[in-house]
């Protein structure tokens, strides 16, 4: 199991490359809707990744007190 600093870690890495993934999609959105609409599918299936660490982080962090 990762130490609750890894999964914050991890979980703040998620957070960057989804904000990078969206700032993409929109200036592809007009020039190549399909590359955009690649880069929205994986920026969703990170938040969803992003989501389930948060929950996990907060579980741990409920152990700890």
């Amino acid at each position: 199991m990762p130490t609750l600093a890894q999964m914050t870690g991890s979980l703040h890495i998620h957070n960057f490359y989804i904000g990078k993934l969206k700032a993409k999609q929109e200036q592809l959105f007009d020039s190549d809707p399909d590359l955009a609409m690649l880069l929205d599918n994986v920026a969703t299936i990170l938040s969803e990744h992003a989501a389930v660490l948060a929950d996990d982080i907060a579980d741990t962090e409920d152990d700890d007190t």
